[in-house]
């Protein structure tokens, strides 16, 4: 279901199906962004675990599916002065997209 502001409620669900956490995003991937960033991070892209994550749109009965990973990065040299030093980047890629038969 979409918001007025257009945004769409995704929940994070569990191996079990409990749903624990919703993220909102305009998109699936905007919203399995934000999941990932929870992630525990690696010390580089390269050495981050990649995690399946299913999100399931708030309304409907699709599951998006994305594999998820994070790591430490560096903060931009014209990082603002509440933003520490280091900073979670996160990645996410699609796998596809499956419909609940409940």
């Amino acid at each position: 279901m979409v918001r007025e502001d257009g945004k769409r409620n995704f929940a994070l669900r569990g191996n079990d199906g409990d749903e624990s956490s919703v993220f909102s995003g305009n998109t699936p991937r905007q919203a399995a962004l934000k999941a990932a960033r929870r992630l525990e991070p690696a010390s580089s892209e390269s050495d981050a675990e990649r995690i399946e994550l299913h999100l399931r749109e708030k309304g409907t009965d699709k599951v998006h599916i994305y594999e998820g990973w994070a790591w430490r990065e560096t903060a931009p040299g014209n990082k603002p002065d509440w933003m520490p030093d280091e900073i979670t980047e996160a990645n996410v890629s699609k796998q596809g997209i499956e419909h609940l038969d409940e």
